[in-house]
């Protein structure tokens, strides 16, 4: 598991397993959000089970799939609930990270200038400056 920062609050990787949560908890982490549908994955790596050990090891957990087709407002305000509920820093995952950091992005246009916003996700590893436009016009939306 490689675990990309996108802010010092928010990280995100991809697709994790059970044993991968006791890393996560170790590493000071208070809430893990899983962006990956249960249809993407194995059995054993859907959401109940991943909520099961989430609980047992103290995270709060929430499951917010992300269709690989696109995200809804629906997904946005639930991520951003998830974030502000929560106690700490955050750990979001999905397939590779990408849908998770997105995610976060159209949550933050309008509340940081997009420049950050992609910075932000570069150094994270995810280069998002194809969906400029699309930042830049939820922001005008948001402000």
């Amino acid at each position: 598991m490689t675990i990309n920062h996108v802010t010092p609050t928010y990280s995100v990787s991809g697709q994790i397993t059970e044993a991968d949560l006791v890393a996560i908890a170790a590493q000071g982490f208070t809430s893990v959000i899983n962006n990956r549908p249960d249809a993407e994955i194995e059995p054993d790596l859907h959401a109940q089970f991943m909520q099961a050990e989430a609980t047992r090891l103290g995270l709060a957990f929430t499951y917010n799939p992300i269709s690989s087709q696109g995200m809804t407002m629906d997904n946005l305000t639930a991520q951003a609930t998830a974030i502000a509920a929560a106690k700490g820093p955050v750990f979001a995952y999905c397939r590779s990270g990408m849908r998770s950091t997105i995610c976060w992005a159209y949550m933050n246009a309008g509340t940081l200038p997009v420049d950050d916003i992609l910075q932000a996700a570069a150094g994270a590893g995810y280069n998002l400056e194809n969906m400029r436009p699309q930042f830049e016009a939820m922001a005008a939306q948001n402000g």
